[in-house]
This record gives structure tokens, sequence and C-alpha cells, in this order.
């Protein structure tokens, strides 16, 4: 101990031999860990700050000691040293030392051995000895033991109680509950009935219907993410104040997030796990996914809200280096103003792109004519159609039995998780182990339901999907030239990757699936190859008929067939689609 120091036990204060009171000076820590504790029945420091004053009051009248200061958190948990009040409390210890810090518990000072240790040696540095209200701590090998004790305990305690709010919160996602605040658009409500309390979560009666509009209005495709933010936001939708923050407009990123967010398609997203949940979806399934389909398209071709929209951008690019072109405005010295598509390349550094700029009116010309050149014959059309469906046939087949072996996988699997959870639970696996299994079941898992993703399918849909897409090939200039420039941006995103133009307008591009397969000339070749084979066999099939008819008395089965060969008969109606392929009728082997 301190030879200048006082002991613990309480003396009068007397005077130095200047007169000044030398009187040992302490200050007050004090700390709850919630706002409830520290705002109850409306008084601003609740029940607990103030019986911790008046304990730490009395412990330092019994040393003796003069307090001239006091620290309090209010609502501040002591998982971490990063506490305003606690930062200022080793800064005055630092500056002007006093005599003791007075504490009503350990735990108030830290719930962590590092923690502690810092502390303490801020004071021990600064010559300050720290005082327990409720504990016998001092420089004594047995007070020094004692404080190391209470910081164990009181980690402990600190990290227990952290695990077993993780579980219940756990348990609850499992059971379709909001372990935590839900997205706006919903209102987490407390309901005490026959004294008992329950929380749930509604739809907020102001947000809800607002965060609704959003996702389907969104889903139309006609809205760009800015421009929908900025809608809502003048219809009211902003965020829900805080204790201490007020009401604002949503930021784009936040409700950017929002829109990505599952809870409101009914899921709960806990700790990186998906649950089903108990509350009332917002948007439907169809709804939802339109949303992510769009937000990924829009994210993938580079969409932004700038000043000079344009049903092409996104879509075109320059065909001499491949940056992507922009709208710009150039204005004349007489004051005209005239559009054209330029090089981002170009403008970023004028020494890698020698494209000059483009006329956008001639640029929309070009890449009209441009879909002239992609088409079908109504012939090849219909022997795609025909080669496509019987491929689809075959796959539905297969992708049932593959769907049959994933979803047993899928049901193993999440036995396996639920038994390592449970023994894990009964302290039969440790964490270290569960941490790797899970990894383990996590990515069987995923490679599980990444492969029924590729199975499953909606085939009458997809049959759909093909005749449009094989209507639309047969004559897909006259289409684009009747569309409007919102079905036209449709059109380019739909069969390009990206439209490729240079400086004297010559269009080359990029096909996306599934156009890129049904232009192909693989599967022309194919789908022509499939209509002769079938053609052949039904020729095959039509002569065999003829040679197995009733045979005359006396004229074997052998003579019959060399008669019908060598009949002449008038040519069977089946024409090949060329001369190569498909042979005529006169000379063919049976």
């Amino acid at each position: 101990m301190n030879p200048t120091r006082r002991p613990l036990a309480a003396q009068p204060p007397s005077d130095d031999e200047t007169g000044r009171d030398t009187a040992p000076s302490a200050v007050l820590y004090l700390r709850v860990s919630t706002k409830e504790q520290a705002e109850r029945d409306g008084d601003p420091e609740g029940y607990s700050i103030p019986a911790q004053r008046e304990a730490c009051q009395r412990k330092a009248s019994s040393l003796g000691a003069v307090i001239v200061d006091e620290f309090v958190d209010r609502g501040e948990s002591a998982k971490t040293a990063d506490r305003a009040e606690l930062q200022r409390l080793l800064k005055f210890v630092r500056e002007s030392p006093p005599t003791y810090v007075v504490v009503h518990k350990i735990d108030r000072l830290a719930r962590n051995r590092v923690d502690d240790v810092a502390i303490n040696l801020e004071f021990k540095t600064a010559g300050v000895q720290l005082v327990s209200v409720t504990e016998n701590i001092d420089e004594t090998p047995s007070g020094i033991l004692l404080h190391g004790i209470m910081s164990s305990i009181a980690e402990f305690y600190s990290r227990n109680l952290a695990n077993e709010v993780i579980k219940g919160s756990v348990q609850k996602a499992k059971s379709g509950g909001t372990p935590s605040r839900a997205p706006l658009g919903y209102l987490n409500v407390r309901h005490i009935d026959n004294g008992l309390e329950s929380r749930t979560v509604e739809i907020d009666p102001e947000r809800g219907p607002l965060m609704r509009w959003a996702f389907e209005a969104y889903a139309t495709g006609e809205w760009t993410l800015r421009r929908l933010l900025a809608e809502v936001t003048d219809r009211g939708l902003i965020s829900v104040a805080g204790p201490k923050t007020p009401s604002k407009p949503l930021g784009l990123s936040h409700f950017h997030g929002l829109l990505r967010h599952p809870y409101y398609v009914g899921i709960v997203r806990y700790r990186g796990v998906l649950y089903e949940g108990r509350h009332e979806p917002l948007v439907s399934q169809e709804v939802w996914d339109r949303v992510q389909t769009l937000l990924a398209t829009n994210n993938l071709a580079g969409e932004r809200q700038r000043e000079h929209p344009h049903y092409l951008k996104g879509s075109i690019y320059c065909g001499t280096c491949g940056s992507r072109l922009i709208v710009c405005h150039a204005k004349s010295h007489t004051g005209t103003v005239y559009p054209y598509f330029i090089c981002v390349g170009r403008q970023h550094d004028r020494t890698s792109c020698t494209q000059r700029a483009i006329r956008i009116d001639a640029a929309e010309e070009a890449v009209a004519t441009f879909y002239g050149t992609i088409r079908l014959s109504a012939e090849h059309a219909e022997q795609v159609r025909n080669y496509v469906r019987e491929e689809l046939t075959t796959m539905r087949r297969l992708h049932a039995r593959e769907k049959k072996l994933q979803d047993s996988r899928l049901r193993r699997l999440e036995g396996e998780s639920k038994k390592l959870l449970d023994a894990h639970y009964a302290d039969a696996v440790p964490l270290s182990l569960l941490k790797t299994e899970q990894t383990r079941i996590s990515k069987e898992i995923a490679n599980a339901q990444e492969r029924l993703s590729l199975v499953e399918g909606n085939y009458s849909s997809a049959e759909r999907n093909l005749d449009r897409a094989l209507s639309l090939v047969q004559d897909c200039e006259a289409a684009y030239r009747n569309a409007s420039d919102k079905v036209r941006r449709q059109f380019n995103q739909a069969f390009f990757k990206r439209l490729l133009i240079d400086s004297d307008y010559n269009v080359d591009g990029e096909l996306a699936a599934p156009f890129d397969v049904l232009l192909s000339d693989e599967l022309h070749h194919a789908a022509a190859q499939r209509a002769s084979d079938d053609l052949r066999e039904k020729v095959n099939q039509a002569l065999s008929a003829r040679v197995g008819e009733s045979e005359p008395e006396g004229i074997n089965s052998s003579e019959l067939k060399a008669r019908h060969l060598r009949k002449p008969r008038r040519p069977l109606e089946f024409a090949g689609f060329n001369y190569e392929t498909l042979v005529g009728v006169r000379g063919l082997e049976p």
C-alpha cells in the first residue's frame, strides 16, 4: 500500500503544515446495463443508480474521503471498456488522481479479465486504490486473490448470459419468431394477456402498405431504384424514430437492403440461417422473386439513374475498345442540342480509343436493322421446336430422378444437423467439432440445393417460353420496330449480353440465353438431323407396311418384296429440307 495514503479505516481529516486540507479524495463510478434499468417509472436514473450512489457514498464516508466527482454510465454494457463515462474516469485518474475509486461491485467496471487488468493497471500507475462496496478487496494477497476470483466470475456470468441469449434466440427463430428488431414496415409489439406478456410482430399500418407498394412497383420493371426511393419518400416512407435518433428519409443502400430482405416474404434470417416465420408476409413469393431477379439484372447491367436516360443504355458498347457507351448532349454555338453516344474509355483516356461520337438516331436505326439478321424460317423454327421439346421430355425424366435423390440427401443432412446440435446441447460434442461438422454439412446442403435448383423447373412454362422465343425470332426486326422504348430495352436485355457498334454504324451482338442456343448452327444441324432421321424412319415404316401386305397364293415373301420394289408407283409425299440429306424414294433401300 502507498505509505502516503490513509488506511481503509476512516480517520478524521487533518491539515498539513501549510494549513491545506489533506483529507483523501474519492470518485464514484456507477453503471447499469440497460435503458430500462436507467429510466424506470419515469425517473431518469431509475432505482439502481441511486441505490449504488448511496452505498458508495457511505463507503467513502467510512474511509474519511471527500467525494470530488462521480461518473455514471446509463444503459451501457460492461462487455467492453468503450464506455463514455468510464473513459472520462480514466482520463480524470491520469490527470488528477484521487485517493480512491469507489464502485458498488467489481463487475460495474468490467465483465472480462482483459479489461479488468487494463483498468486496474491504469489505477495502479496513477497510485489510485480501487474500493468495492460489497467485496473485501485490497492490496493484501487474499484481497488480490478475491479480486481475481470476482473478475473471473463476472466474465463467466457475461459469457454464459450471452450464450443463453443466443440459444434462446435461435430457438425462437426455429419456431418462426422474430429474435431481433423487425425491418421497416413491421412493428415489434407487446401484449399482456391475463398478466402474461407476449411479444409479436405486426404490420406497420403506415409503413407496411408503402413497403408493399415499393415491392410491387419495382417488380413491374418500370422503376429504377433511385426513382422508386424518391417516390416512396414523397409518399411518407421514413425510418422509425429511435431513443436518440429522429425519423429520417432512407438512404439508397438501406432501401436496396430492404428490397433484398427475406423477412418481407415470410422468412426469418438469424445468424445466417433462414427459418420459416410466423409473421404475415408483406409480398407474395412471385413478386419477391421478380424483384430479386430485377435487382440482380440491373446490377449486372450497371444500370444507374442518370441525367439522360435511353433504352439502349446498358446494352450498347463501343465496337473499337468494348467500353460502355453513354449519352452526351452536345450543344452548338447556335444553341442547337445534338444527342450522341460517346465511349467511356475514350472519355477516361483519350488515347485509349479512337472511336468517334455516334449519333443516337443513327445508332437506333442500325440496331433495328441488325435485328433483321436474327431470324429463323418457319420450317427451321418447327424443327427446333420439335427437337427442344423432345429434349425437354428427356430432361424432365432425368430431373425427376435427380430431384428424388437430392430430396433424400437433404432430409438425411437435416437429420444429421439436428442430431449434431442435440449432442452439442447435451455436452457430448465440443464446440470445435460442432463448427467443423456444421461447415461440412452446410457445404453438402448448399451443393444439394444447388443441384435441386438446376433440376427444378416448370417445364410447361419452359415450353410456352420456347414458343414465344421462336415466334419472336421469325421476325425480330418487325417486332422490335413496332415496340415501345420500354419494350425495346427489354428486347435488348433479353436477346443480347451486349451490342457492339463502331463509328461506321456496323453492329454486332453477343447473344444471351436462350437465343444463343436457339440461333446456333449446332442446334440447327441437330434439329435438321433429327427431322431427317424421323422422316427416314417414316419412309421405312411405310415401305415395310406395303411389303407386309397379304401374299398371293404361290408367291413367296421374297418374290413379293422384289415385285413390290420393281413396281412403279407414285412417290411418297415426304419432303426433306435439302437434297443432300434426304434423296427421293426411287432407289432408296428399305
